[in-house]
């Protein structure tokens, strides 16, 4: 493993510009994958002309979205501009969808703060045309609090739907073995339990996936610099339950390229773009790194590491830090 670390990108303006240069990105540009699968799209989400041009024509079945919460460039905006912001990529998100789709949306809930953005946003959502499906949490292993409150350990994901989509039920099922017997009622005259009547062995994900690691630096897929990067293992999962082979899939916020990587991976095409030209170079490095090594990320090493060798401005504000 080579130990070479990079700092959070996103609350780190010097570090941002230094790693900008070196960036093949620019606004407005859109990277098309050599091999026909793939888009990257240097946009922002709620631009509906530049994600018409992302999408050219075609409609997706699936969308993944996690957006920055209430923090962009830098900045972090109000609530109120965060909503209004969000009614952009929610109306470009579902005239890109099909009739029949499925839409996903990481949101965070601030628990000093009245859990915002989330209630704020749920209540924007119902008038946006989806059909509201879902509340789904995944535990993190590690989390933060006090002694005077209960520790924050969730992740929120809300699962909307348009129309009548496609749901594979098999990919809810984890790894976790059935062990508590029980539950008897009797059927065609028999009395049975809940293993005999159940379809596998093992325990449904349901709306609290606990089977899940939080990314960290020793894990394979970790990708240094990339602030609360989601597993490729939950991105997977909703990837294999809505959505089938050779589907496209929209990310409108690349960040670390997970969305992109997992379409890869699962036999997808991924449509994805981020406003930020550093986070439109992670995503495509990253999925060159996974096609010419088979690793899904950088370990404890970045997608810089080159750059920085040679950069001896970079290297020496890396050292500061």
């Amino acid at each position: 493993m080579v130990n070479f670390p990079l700092p959070r990108i996103d609350n780190d303006g010097v570090l941002h510009s230094l790693l900008l240069k070196h960036c093949s990105f620019k606004p407005g540009n859109i990277w098309e994958d050599p091999e026909g699968k793939h888009k990257i799209g240097c946009i922002d989400a709620a631009n509906g002309k530049a994600i018409t041009t992302l999408l050219d024509k075609q409609k997706s079945s699936l969308a993944v979205h996690d957006p920055p919460y209430n923090f962009v460039a830098f900045d972090e905006r109000d609530l109120e501009k965060f909503i209004d912001w969000s009614k952009g990529w929610i109306k470009n998100t579902y005239d890109s969808l099909l009739p029949d789709s499925s839409l996903y949306i990481w949101l965070g809930a601030d628990q000093n703060n009245h859990f915002q953005p989330l209630p704020d946003f749920i209540s924007m959502m119902r008038k946006s045309g989806f059909n509201s499906r879902s509340f789904i949490t995944m535990r993190n292993q590690r989390g933060y609090g006090t002694q005077k409150n209960w520790m924050s350990v969730r992740q929120e994901l809300l699962f909307y739907t348009k129309g009548n989509p496609f749901f594979d039920i098999n990919s809810e099922y984890t790894d976790i073995p059935k062990i508590l017997r029980g539950y008897y009622k009797k059927v065609n005259g028999k009395v049975t339990e809940n293993f005999e009547r159940g379809k596998s062995e093992f325990i449904r994900a349901g709306n609290v996936w606990v089977d899940i690691q939080q990314v960290f630096y020793r894990m394979e897929e970790n990708v240094n610099g990339c602030y609360a990067q989601k597993p490729l293992k939950a991105i997977t999962r909703i990837i294999e339950a809505s959505s089938k082979a050779n589907d496209i899939v929209l990310d409108f916020f690349a960040h670390s390229g997970t969305t992109l990587i997992a379409s890869e991976i699962t036999g997808r095409k991924c449509y994805t773009c981020d406003i930020d030209p550093v986070y439109c170079e992670i995503a495509r490095r990253r999925l060159e790194n996974y096609r010419t090594t088979g690793k899904t990320g950088w370990q404890n090493s970045n997608p810089f590491e080159e750059e920085i060798l040679d950069d001896d401005e970079l290297k020496n504000y890396l050292k500061e830090e």
